[in-house]
Order: structure tokens, then C-alpha cells, then sequence
């Protein structure tokens, strides 16, 4: 698998690619200004020996005289290596007297001097053309003074025009990638040092971080501080669930002990029967303690509603019923349901919605409710169960949905049923609600979830 660039890589990168496409459009620009420079001033060498050869071309004593100054043809070979060639091509089109027979520049239609590059003869050849009317004419024909040298020249000078250019384009992009690789390294440094300090740190180091210098780091360091803040407020609502839990456990896990160890001194067999019964009752609600703790830990992890599927709250209200029946406690109060029809149906966990219900009907019984009913609301989706125990103060349902805290030390249990029951609410996004029933004294808890278009299930 190949490593994704770090910063530094992008960065630089993104820097430097525009600038290496720049430097070579600068390269070209700077290789046609001086091929452009170098046929600039060759062709006004070759303008000269025109005028210079044309000046030469005069009709004296009833004949024509052309002489070609060699100093004409010297100036188009510089370095010696060129070859040059002149015409002079007479009215008809036939030549009057040169060295070859240069054939006309494309699109010469005017007196002008014109100089083009043409391929003639295998070469490569730069062509001037200069229309001459020479002195001395009663009636002046018209001359047509063709000169062309080969391109060594101005290849040669093209390549030192562009050279000292190129250097200096060169030296710049280099003096510029160095610059943004060192400013770039620079600019980044603080952003390693965070990465060293965060390494260095052990897991249980949750101690603000320093900001850094730069403003955007300060922002970055900002967002981790508060991050570790969260931590440091999650850690040590563990470690207070870790101490309360261990608090809560070491009761019935005592009793445990002491019963059995009372059991064990006895030799009647009723006091044996008497201490295994609260050998069971403790044994059961440590094991009711374990169930919970289990479970709202469960609820704290991320993936703790991975499974959430639609749901019938109905069923989910039988379902609960059906298996509360299974206690012997429960087979001496009235428990019902209340049922809407066609039933709500949502999007959750079952296991949770199942571990609410259970945990509701069972702080129900243990304040002594003799009336319990479980029932479904639509529009928006609500499950709800009724009791007619004593209720609590409004003032405190806050507090009693945290965990290990108890309305009152009258009742049994543990104060986690209420602390899972907020839990899974917030895990599905409803909200918990604690009210007084309008029949009688008691407390009914609704669970409010947020509406969706789920189709719903005919009962």
C-alpha cells in the first residue's frame, strides 16, 4: 500500500510544480525572444547588403555594370562557416548575373525588403529580396536583388542570447524552490513539534496541550485541548463509576460471604433453608447489579446500537411484559398493557429497548407499585410505563438519571435502572420524560422518539 504524502510533500508540491511549469514557459518565451533578437539583427545585415549591393547596380556607357562588393558578403558569414548566395534576376525572371539562382521569398509583392527562411536545395537558408531601379535608364527597368546566407549565425547567436537568459531563469528557480522548500520546512515546524509532544505523551497524560506561536496552530491546538478536556471529564466519570461500582458490588458480594459463612456455623437444618434463601435473594442481586453494569458499560461504547433494525413498539412492550412474568413478585400485582393500534414503529436496538423496559418495570416493583402498565403512543412514536408507587420529586429526575444516585434509601436497588434508561434514550435520540398519571399517585416515564416515516405495523 503506498503512504499517503505527508503535509510537507503536498505543500511543497503544490509550490513548486507551479513553479517549474512557469520556469518552463519563462524558458521558451526567453529561447523565442532571442531566436526572435538574433533574426532581428541578422536581418538588418542583410538588409545592409542589399542596399550596399543595389547601390553597386547601374546602366553606364550603353551597358549594365554590377559589382559586388565583398564586404557585402562578408558581413552575412561572421563566423566563416556560412555559405551566402546572391541573384540578380533581370525583368523577364532570368538571371542577370549571382552565384545561384535563388528562387523569389513567398509573398513578395511589394518593393520592400522582406527576408524570410525557405528550404532551397537541401539547406536551410535565410532569403532577402530588394526590387532595384538602377540610374542611368532613359526608361528604368525593374531588378529583383535576391541575397541569402545559411542559418549558422544566427543559430549560434540565438544560443548565446539564450544561454544568458536561461542561466539567469535557471538561477532564479532554483533560489525560489530552495526558498519555498526552507519556508515551508520552517512554517511546518511548530506543526512537528505538536506531533512530537503528542508521541511522547503516555495514555494517561490528559494535561492541556501549549499552543504554538501560529494563529492556525493555536486553532488546531484549541480543538485538542478541548478534546482532552471531554477526556479528562470521561476518564474521570470512569474512574467514579469504576469506585462506585466496586462500592455497589462489595455490598451483596459481602453478603454473600457472611451468609455463607453463617450457613456453614449452622447445624439445624431450617436455619440451613433460611440462610440459603438469603444466600439467593443477595446472590440475585448481585447478579441483577452485574447484569447493569454490564449494560450501561455496553452503552457507552461506539458501536453499541450497530444493529439497530425497525422495530415494532408494541412487540417490544409484549415482549417485556412477557418476560417480567417469569418473576414470582410479579405474579401478585396487576400488569398490563396499553396498546395503539396500527403500532409505532422506529429505528433502534432491540437489546436496548428491551434492557429500558426491564430496567423500568423493575425500579416499579421495587418501590412497591401494585399497578404497573406498559404502553405505546403514536405520532410522535412513545413508550411509556405507568406505575402507582409513591413517584419521585420532579426537582430531582435530573439527578436520578446519573448513575448510583437514588431517589430515596427506602427502596432496594442499585440507582443505574434510570442512569441505562437516559442512556439508551440518548443513544435513539428521544427524550425521557418523568410525569404524574391523572388517575392516581405514581409516575409515568415516556420515551419520545423522534418521528419518522417508517410505515407502521397493523396489530
Amino acid at each position: 500500500m503506498i503512504p499517503a504524502p505527508s503535509l510537507f510533500q503536498r505543500v511543497t508540491l503544490g509550490l513548486l510544480i507551479p513553479l517549474l511549469i512557469g520556469g518552463i514557459a519563462l524558458l521558451a518565451t526567453a529561447y523565442e525572444s532571442a531566436e526572435r533578437t538574433a533574426n532581428e539583427n541578422l536581418d538588418r545585415l542583410l538588409d545592409a547588403a542589399t542596399r550596399a549591393m543595389a547601390e553597386q547596380l547601374r546602366w553606364q556607357t550603353d551597358r549594365l555594370w554590377f559589382d559586388v562588393p565583398a564586404s557585402a558578403l562578408d558581413t552575412l558569414a561572421p563566423s566563416g562557416d556560412e555559405r551566402v548566395f546572391y541573384s540578380l534576376i533581370g525583368p523577364d525572371g532570368t538571371l542577370v548575373s549571382g552565384n545561384a539562382h535563388l528562387p523569389a521569398p513567398p509573398n513578395h509583392s511589394d518593393d520592400a525588403f522582406k527576408a524570410d527562411t525557405i528550404a532551397w536545395n537541401g539547406m536551410t537558408i535565410r532569403l532577402g529580396q530588394r526590387t532595384v531601379i538602377p540610374s542611368g535608364w532613359t526608361t528604368p527597368p525593374r531588378f529583383d536583388l535576391r541575397v541569402a546566407h545559411t542559418l549558422e549565425a544566427r543559430r549560434a547567436l540565438t544560443q548565446e542570447l539564450f544561454q544568458g537568459s536561461a542561466l539567469r531563469i535557471l538561477g532564479l528557480l532554483v533560489l525560489a524552490s530552495v526558498s519555498i522548500v526552507v519556508i515551508v520546512r520552517r512554517a511546518l515546524h511548530p506543526l512537528r513539534q505538536l506531533r512530537y509532544a503528542l508521541r511522547r505523551r503516555s495514555s494517561e497524560d490528559l494535561a492541556p496541550l501549549t499552543p504554538p506561536p501560529t494563529r492556525e496552530l493555536k486553532e488546531l491546538t484549541g480543538a485538542l485541548n478541548e478534546l482532552l478536556a471531554r477526556l479528562r471529564a470521561m476518564h474521570a466519570e470512569q474512574q467514579r463509576f469504576i469506585g462506585d461500582a466496586s462500592h455497589q458490588l462489595r455490598t451483596p458480594l459481602s453478603g454473600l460471604s457472611a451468609h455463607a459463612e453463617l450457613a456453614l456455623r449452622e447445624t439445624d437444618p431450617a436455619k440451613w433453608r433460611e440462610a440459603l434463601e438469603r444466600l439467593h435473594d443477595s446472590s440475585r442481586q448481585a447478579a441483577r447489579l452485574a447484569s447493569q453494569l454490564l449494560s450501561y458499560t455496553r452503552l457507552n461504547h461506539p458501536d453499541a446500537l450497530e444493529d439497530a433494525t425497525t422495530l415494532a413498539l408494541n412487540a417490544c412492550a409484549q415482549t417485556a411484559v412477557s418476560g417480567a412474568f417469569a418473576r414470582p413478585e410479579v405474579r401478585r400485582i396487576d400488569l398490563g398493557l396499553a396498546l395503539c393500534s396500527p403500532s409505532p414503529q422506529i429505528v433502534g436496538s432491540e437489546w436496548a429497548l428491551a434492557e429500558a423496559l426491564a430496567n423500568l418495570l423493575d425500579n416499579a416493583l421495587h418501590v412497591g407499585a401494585t399497578h404497573i402498565t406498559v404502553g405505546t403512543l403514536d405520532a410522535p412514536p412513545r413508550l411509556w410505563v405507568e406505575d402507582n408507587g409513591p413517584g419521585i420529586d420532579h426537582s430531582l429526575s435530573d439527578d436520578l438519571t446519573r448513575p448510583f444516585q437514588r431517589g430515596t434509601s427506602a427502596y432496594p436497588g442499585s440507582g443505574l435502572g434510570l442512569a441505562i434508561v437516559s442512556g439508551i434514550a440518548r443513544a435513539h435520540k428521544a427524550t425521557l420524560d418523568f410525569d404524574r398519571p391523572e388517575q392516581h399517585q405514581g409516575l409515568r416515564i415516556t420515551l419520545t422518539f423522534a418521528f419518522n416515516e417508517v410505515a407502521h405495523e397493523t396489530d
